[in-house]
């Protein structure tokens, strides 16, 4: 695990050294993040996010000198398992910020919820912890799994596809997000598609799929998935003959591989680089400046979280215990990249979501850009089923 504390903070961040330790009485963040093998994009833009948060807080969330603890997870349950219990007992962290995958959340939310640690998750946002399976102790900074699905579904329905095809990983959030479209959309579902979690060869779904020609295929594959599913789709002539419909596939986190392969593509998503409100547009010019690469949704939400927390530590008066923690997060405000935000009854997000497409723009950089509202302040279908 590596260690930021508020001394050297800029350098550690960079050179991914040891930077101090925290006081009895300072806060201590665990953040567990996937930042190896094909997603490592994903936890690392998450990182870079919360840590640009914490230097515009000056190392002091709330004013409280601040140490964060960087685990990585390794996309392997058993091994944040071990990596949880290490921040809640031997580190004894207040908070754990994390995870990017949710058979990791999944495994990590009880054991820390029973060391009294409270958790905000800058990504996953597993369906069972929204709903019977809730917590005091758990929040969410980003959406409910199933959220930036919902808005593709209501594109491919009101887009009037007839037949679609929906492929994604064979775990939690590849359920949820066929979930999502489904409850949006009402035409037929030809297929459902299920990969394992880290496929990187689509030869075999691929040659399924236009052997059955669909009007439309809607997937979620996130990190190095995507970056192949996208080249290898654009490869077997797919592109411009079957519409690519997509979530967490075609973003800031691919794009700079898969470049006019995955152009002209649409997505669901809360956030985009373009968003018209003052906190997004500092933050975008913040995040270039600090890192030299185009900030992503995964990025905005790392950010995000560092602001939440900053606010609730200020609203709480420093204190740092489990109840006091909880009601200040509940109640915190601030400026949010993504303009509207609350938390629902769940602690998840209700905020806007949007349909976003891949551009190249005039500075030569591969983003998205929001073309439309599709959801005014929406919340998820699970949260009447918690019952804190």
């Amino acid at each position: 695990m590596k260690k930021f504390g508020v001394g050297a903070l800029a350098f550690a961040a960079a050179l991914g050294i040891a930077a101090g330790s925290a006081a009895a009485d300072d806060l201590k963040i665990g953040m567990m993040l996937t930042l190896s093998g094909p997603a490592a994009s994903l936890g690392k833009h998450v990182q870079d996010g919360f840590m640009l948060g914490l230097k515009e807080a000056d190392g002091k969330f709330g004013g409280v000198a601040t140490e964060v603890i960087v685990a990585d997870d390794e996309l392997k349950p058993d091994v944040a398992v071990s990596k949880a219990r290490e921040l809640a007992e031997s580190d004894k962290v207040q908070i754990v910020v994390g995870t990017v995958f949710s058979n990791v959340m999944m495994a990590v939310a009880k054991p820390l919820s029973d060391a009294g640690v409270v958790v905000i998750s800058p990504n996953a946002g597993p369906a069972p912890l929204a709903g019977q399976g809730c917590s005091a102790t758990y929040f969410n900074t980003a959406w409910q799994n199933d959220n930036n699905h919902e808005v593709m579904g209501q594109y491919a329905e009101s887009k009037g596809f007839k037949k679609v095809i929906l492929m994604a990983p064979n775990y939690q959030a590849g359920k949820d997000s066929m979930a999502g479209f489904k409850r949006y959309y009402k035409g037929e579902v030809a297929d459902e598609i299920f990969t394992q979690l880290g496929q990187l060869d689509f030869s075999a779904e691929l040659a399924r799929i236009a052997a059955a020609k669909p009007d439309a295929v809607f997937t979620f594959m996130p990190g190095g998935m995507g970056v192949n599913l996208v080249k290898q789709y654009s490869q077997a002539g797919l592109t411009g003959t079957i519409p690519f419909l997509s979530a967490f596939t075609v973003d800031e986190t691919t794009l700079p591989a898969t470049k006019d392969d995955a152009v002209g593509m649409f997505a669901g998503s809360q956030w985009a680089p373009n968003l018209d409100n003052a906190a997004n547009k500092a933050f975008v010019e913040a995040f270039r400046a600090a890192y030299g690469y185009e900030p992503s949704l995964y990025a905005s939400q790392g950010y995000d979280t560092a602001k939440l927390i900053d606010a609730a530590v200020k609203a709480s008066g420093g204190k740092l215990d489990k109840d006091s923690l909880v009601k200040a997060l509940e109640t915190a405000s601030f400026d949010s990249t993504r303009g509207s935000f609350k938390f629902n009854t769940n602690h998840f997000p209700i905020q806007d979501f949007y349909l976003v497409k891949a551009v190249k723009n005039d500075a030569g950089a591969y983003v998205t850009e929001a073309v439309e509202k599709v959801f005014t302040d929406h919340g998820d279908a699970y949260a009447e089923q918690c019952k804190m």
